[in-house]
């Protein structure tokens, strides 16, 4: 039986046979029917683990609120998004990149419904505009971790992509960061994307998967600027697609792929270009922060930036993942799989002593590399279960069970202790509370630079006790009369205090002078004070203040995050913010209120 075609204009006759139903389109359907029932099993395994990623960044998300406790989160991100509203889009600063914060911006305008909306309930009460900052964060975390299923699904195949989904979901630090309105966690949904387009790059090299490639760079450097290192896996990828084809094509294609970063980070950053001295100024001070330049941060863990991020890895993406992933990154040398190789192994050891060569460090500045060891890792895991599976030494779903334990419990119980932390009442909370309902208000109080200037305030609401409408008076931490070195200032003159150096202000004499003025009241932290302690030679001056104080004051209240009897976490800047230690109970710092006697505070 023949069927008419049509090829252009020319039409060939039609036959004289009788027609009959099509068995080839029943086919198909069986086809389809087949696939379908073999990838459920995999698309509901995916959306298990994609169900736990969210419901673990969202549960606890509203912690601290209505205050905000995380300097960069309180200062850099919202407000910024906000203030977009009452002018033009340039943020007139970049030491941040500001692509979360557009991001932000156009959330709280889908959210709230206009600019004054925003304002008025970030006035009134943040708790609502820090949710939906957050949610936003949470939901870009979730996000990347589905690109990284399909980045290396399409690397190695779909069971390292679900694996590898596995372990970057329930890695410890993006998991915790998801928490709060920053730039690390939604950096890693481009930086997944990169890799998603550089995968495409190394199996097929066609010009869409070089553009993909591109995207992510230039959107993952826009939210972050270390989120550029993806670059470098990109290259790899451009080295071993030449090796396959005509070089002259590859070369091309890494043209398109540069412009398309290029157009993408200008796109998502366009004040890069507009007010290009103010983005070259930024950069250059962000420069000099992260290499110390300014008086070293006390309280910095000491030694070597490279050890103190290995040492990150054992639990921030937990010791059994990080072990994985150099067995998997040895496994492709080993194989001589070298384009592969060239795409996972030189960026990571890049990115570590770059970043390990600056001055300070902290845990989540290594997020960025977390969906290659991911992938890696996965790699590693299922290789193992299919080499003891075919050894016969123990069966497949059986060696599958124990890989994937053993790469992910960790995660899970430092997640689940995280969480359950974060929805607990912040320790700063309960010492607020306290004060409230002790602490007359009007009363002269010095407040350790802990906390954000609001938490004077009774959110939405100004008090006649004080003529700025805070609950009380405050003494001006905020700026001192000593040099960077404690040394006296001419007379009548000061000079303004960030809070990493708030430290070095501190001298016993400034009790005399809280008496004389009347601030009777001291509230400190172990996230200031312990900066002290942390580096008593650094800092004498300061443990001396606290010495003093503890002699010349009552204790009159006390809150510990640590669980009772639990010995107390040595002072880090990264557990002190986290709480990944299991002796946390409570979010928050060790909160002490000094009630001080003599003169006019008898």
């Amino acid at each position: 039986m023949h069927a008419t075609t049509v090829t252009g204009s020319a039409k060939e006759p039609a036959s004289t046979e009788p027609t009959v139903a099509e068995p080839p389109a029943l086919g198909s359907l069986q086809r389809l029917v087949a696939r379908a029932l073999t990838e459920a099993p995999w698309h509901l395994a995916l959306a298990l683990v994609l169900a736990i990623t969210l419901v673990l960044r969202l549960w606890g998300v509203k912690q601290g609120l209505p205050y905000s406790y995380n300097v960069d989160e309180a200062t850099h991100f919202v407000p910024r998004a906000i203030a977009y509203f009452s002018h033009d889009l340039n943020p007139h600063y970049f030491l941040n990149p500001p692509a979360y914060s557009y991001v932000l911006h156009i959330a709280f305008a889908l959210w709230f419904g206009s600019g004054d909306a925003v304002s008025r309930a970030y006035a009134a009460d943040p708790t609502e505009v820090f949710v939906v900052a957050r949610v936003v964060a949470a939901l870009l975390g979730t996000t990347a971790v589905w690109l990284t299923y399909l980045a290396a699904k399409r690397f190695f195949d779909r069971t390292v992509g679900l694996l590898a989904a596995a372990v970057f979901g329930l890695a410890f630090l993006p998991t915790f960061y998801s928490h709060l309105a920053l730039n690390d966690v939604p950096t890693l949904a481009p930086v997944a994307l990169a890799l998603y387009g550089t995968a495409g790059v190394m199996r097929w090299g066609r010009r869409r998967d070089y553009v993909i490639a591109g995207l992510g760079v230039g959107l993952a450097a826009a939210t972050k600027y270390t989120g550029g290192i993806t670059l470098a896996c990109l290259l790899g990828a451009v080295v071993c697609d030449a090796a396959s084809r005509p070089r002259l094509a590859p070369l091309r294609r890494l043209a398109i792929a540069l412009g398309v970063a290029l157009l993408a980070f200008v796109a998502a950053n366009p004040y890069a270009v507009f007010d290009f001295s103010a983005f070259q100024s930024g950069i250059t001070q962000q420069a000099s922060l992260a290499a110390g330049q300014d008086p070293v941060k006390l309280g910095t863990r000491s030694g070597n930036g490279i050890g103190y991020y290995l040492w990150t890895f054992t639990w921030g993406f937990g010791w059994v993942p990080s072990l994985a992933s150099l067995a998997g990154g040895a496994l492709l040398l080993a194989r001589k799989r070298i384009g592969m190789a060239l795409v996972f192994i030189p960026a990571p050891i890049a990115f570590i002593v770059f970043m390990g060569g600056q001055q300070r460090y902290f845990g989540r500045w290594l997020m960025p590399i977390f969906p290659l060891l991911a992938i890696l890792a996965a790699y590693a895991g299922v290789e193992l279960v299919r080499w003891l599976a075919r050894s016969r030494r123990l069966r497949a779903p059986v060696a599958g069970a124990v890989a994937t334990v053993m790469l992910l419990s960790q995660s899970a119980v430092a997640d689940t202790h995280s969480d359950a932390l974060l929805s607990r009442p912040d320790t700063r909370n309960l010492t607020r509370a306290w004060m409230v309902a002790h602490i007359p208000a009007g009363s002269r109080v010095v407040i350790e630079p802990l906390v954000p200037d609001s938490w004077a305030t009774d959110i939405g609401v100004a008090l006649p006790a004080t003529p700025t409408g805070e609950r009380w008076w405050r003494f001006p931490t905020w700026v001192t009369d000593v040099d960077v070195h404690g040394n006296p200032l001419p007379a009548g003159e000061v000079r303004g205090v960030v809070v990493d150096q708030y430290e070095r202000t501190l001298r016993p004499a400034l009790l005399d002078r809280y008496v004389k003025e009347g601030f009777c009241w001291v509230v400190l932290g172990s996230l200031q004070a312990g900066r002290a302690f942390a580096e008593p030679n650094a800092a004498p001056a300061a443990t001396a203040y606290y010495a003093e104080l503890a002699n010349r004051a009552r204790l009159a209240y006390h809150v510990s995050p640590f669980a009772r009897g639990a010995h107390p976490s040595p002072f880090s800047f990264d557990w002190s913010i986290d709480y990944y230690p299991r002796q946390f109970r409570l979010p928050g710092p060790e909160m002490s209120v000094y009630r001080l006697t003599g003169g006019r505070c008898s």
